[in-house]
This record gives C-alpha cells, structure tokens and sequence, in this order.
C-alpha cells in the first residue's frame, strides 16, 4: 500500500516536469523559424501545392461567398423590390456608372496584360517551353519530366506518361474568353441565337473594358446618369443618339477573335527590341504579372465574374449568358445551359501550375521523387529561371527548402 502511494506520488511530480519541458520546446527557435511558414488557416505566405480535382463530376465549391449568404442576399432584393417597385439605383457599377477609384486600375491591368504578353514571347527565345501532345500539361525546361499524370487520351496504353513537343506564350499563360457585351446593364444576357455573331474576347480585356478601358474594336456603352429599377428590370431614360445602330453593327458583325491577341507596339513601352538584360526583364515581367493580378482581384470585388460550375467557360457581367454550350457533367438536365457561379482570379486568369526545377540542365523529375517537387505557376517559374529573384509568396509552393534524394538514395529515404 505504501508502495502504490509511492509511485502515484512520483507520477504527480513527473507531469509539471513534462509541461515545462513542452512549454520550452515550443518557444524555442527552432518553431519560431517553423513558423515564420504559417499554416494555411492563418499566414498567407505559406501555400502548398495545389491538388487537382479528382472528382470533375461534382460541382465546383461556392467560393467566395457561401450559398446561405447567396439566399440571404436573393431574399433582401427581393424584398425590396416588393417594397419599392420604382427606384434609382445608385450604387455604381449596378447602376450601369463607372466606379471612379477603378478607372485608373483598369488601364494599369490593361497595360501589364500587354507587358507580360510581350515579355514572355522574348523569355521564351531563351528559356525552353514544353507541352504535352494529348494533354494540358507544361513543363519549363530543356527536357520534359518524367512524372506519370497525363490525363489525354490513350493514357492508360502510355501508363500516363507524357508525350512533349514545343510550347509557346499560350501555353504558358492562359486566359479564358468571354462574350463582350456592349451594353453591360441594358442587354446584359447574349442568347443562344446571338453565340455566333457576339465577339468573344478574353475575359480579362472585357473586365477591363466594363471597368473604363475604351478598346476601338470593341465599344462599350458609357452613361452619365443611373438607370432605374422598376419590378427588377431595368430601364434606362437616357437618349443616345445612334445607340440603336452601333448595337446592331456590333452584334450582328463577326468581328475578329485574333485582333484582340496582337501585341500593339507602344513607343513609351518599357519593353523595346533593345532590351538585351535578360534578368531585368524576367523582373518586370514578374512585377507586371503581380499588377495584373493585384489589379484584376480590386476590380472584382465590384464587377461580376461569372463561372460555370462544372466547365472552364466564364462570363463577365451582371449575369452569365444563355448559350447552350457546356459539355460538362449533367449537361444534359440543363439543356446544355451552364450552372453559373461567383467565379475566383484563378478562372478569370489561369495559373497553369507547374513543377519547380531546381536545374534546368539537370535530369529530368521522376516519377517516384514527385512528393519531394514543388510547384509554381508557369509565369513565375519561366520568370524564376530566367534570372528573378523568387517571391516570397511562392517559396513554400516550390519547396526550395527541400532536398530531392539521388537515385541511389530513393530506398534510404522514409
């Protein structure tokens, strides 16, 4: 009996001694040095590598906003409108005004756009770009990898290896089209008879053009007074002269998809046919691809981007169009119609994630030493290679910390 009190008196001693030696070990340095990499809940500068979706079936997840707060929000107008059939609406940009702080951020979104566009096609005459033949996938490097993800057609008889061949500026950076709408508030659904002869542009130009950049290829209608609301359709008293002719000129005109494409020359440009330092321009092309993109997240939090659920198709405006063209999972219940949704910069600007190589002249990645890659979007690793130094924001992404093991050291490792 003594005994057993003995030991109990012992283990009761034992337990504070063990929470100081915690308490220690988690204000030492080393976890202050583990957490200067937060987790994903807290410390933006940490990001894993991004997982694909293994189910394309199932829908996309609602983000930003929740559902509840999407029906929260479809109650209230509703019951305005209940409340106030006829009303002004003021707030731009629902009441077909500009914002006027986003004037100025459209045109610097505009500009980098033509500045990476211009940027890449002189990277790529020195950084070499691989594509896969079946698939989307790209590799920066002199040899494609090794890694067994291709998901093309035939991939099964291949063992999901992928077959490479030379890429170019669209492979690296990619942006979805769009239709353009000429009247965002007034006419702001393009039907399904109307799919051929509405332009489509890319949908980061025509959130640009809704935000206040004039493009002479693709109007936009500009109004100096608010519409009304009346039962939830909108009317505009505004008068226009030739209103009614420049729409029909403009949707029922096959204007040319590739005129929005071309790079224009600008003689004030940064980028010139003289610029020969190769890390400074891997440098700004990195910066204005942070613009861009900076740029792009400020504008829609006030314009609406709509994607579909289940395919890549995006649309720009206070709605998502009507065309029956989605090919994509339980299609055939809408009717071909998309399931539109609050769409995220990475539908409205593809990041093309790919894997991070630590020598472009080294052997290509394996397939069985993936865990130990990184990842980086294809313009920060193509910008990366070429000599810019590498943000802060993707560095945990890429795994530069990690070590990859040798070949003769795959089965020593854990």
């Amino acid at each position: 009996m003594q005994k057993r009190s003995l030991l109990l008196q012992i283990s009761q001693l034992t337990k504070p001694h063990r929470r100081c030696n915690q308490a220690y070990f988690f204000s030492s340095g080393k976890t202050q040095n583990f957490h200067s990499f937060p987790d994903n809940n807290g410390d933006p500068m940490y990001s894993d590598v991004p997982k694909p979706r293994t189910d394309k079936s199932q829908r996309k997840p609602y983000f930003p906003t929740p559902m509840k707060e999407l029906i929260k929000r479809a109650k209230q107008e509703k019951e305005l409108r209940k409340s106030q059939p006829c009303r002004l609406l003021e707030h731009p940009p629902a009441n077909g005004l500009l914002v006027p702080e986003l004037v100025d951020v459209a045109h610097r979104v505009y500009r980098a756009r033509e500045l990476i566009l211009s940027g890449l096609s002189k990277l790529l005459q020195f950084i070499p770009v691989q594509r896969c033949r079946f698939c989307y996938e790209v590799h920066i490097g002199n040899v494609g990898h090794e890694i067994r993800t291709c998901t093309g057609p035939k991939s099964g008889s291949r063992s999901a290896t992928h077959v490479w061949r030379k890429g170019g500026v669209g492979d690296v950076i990619f942006f979805p089209k769009c239709f353009h709408l000429y009247d965002r508030v007034g006419k702001y659904r393009v039907v399904h008879d109307e799919r051929h002869s509405a332009p489509r542009i890319p949908a980061i130009l025509e959130l640009c053009i809704q935000a206040g950049v004039d493009v002479e290829n693709y109007p936009s209608k500009r109004r100096t007074k608010p519409v009304y609301s009346i039962e939830g359709r909108i009317v505009d008293f505004e008068s226009v002269a030739g209103m009614d002719e420049m729409e029909t000129n403009l949707f029922f005109e096959n204007v040319d998809d590739t005129e929005v494409d071309v790079l224009r020359r600008d003689p004030n440009s940064e980028l010139n046919a003289e610029d020969t330092n190769l890390i400074e321009l891997s440098t700004r092309t990195l910066d204005s691809w942070f613009e861009m993109i900076g740029g792009v997240r400020k504008i829609m939090e006030k314009y609406n981007v709509w994607t579909c659920g289940y395919c890549p198709e995006v649309q720009v405006g206070p709605k998502g169009h009507k065309v029956r063209m989605c090919r994509a999972s339980k299609h055939q219940s809408r009717n071909g119609l998309h399931a539109w949704q609050e769409a995220t910069i990475n539908d409205l600007v593809g990041p093309n994630y790919v894997w991070h190589v630590h020598d472009l002249n080294g052997p290509p990645l394996r397939n069985d030493l993936k865990r130990y890659y990184g990842k980086a979007p294809a313009v920060v690793e193509l910008c990366v290679q070429a000599g810019a130094p590498v943000p802060d924001q993707y560095r945990s992404m890429m795994r530069l910390d990690v070590v990859p093991p040798e070949r003769d050291e795959v089965d020593l490792v854990a």
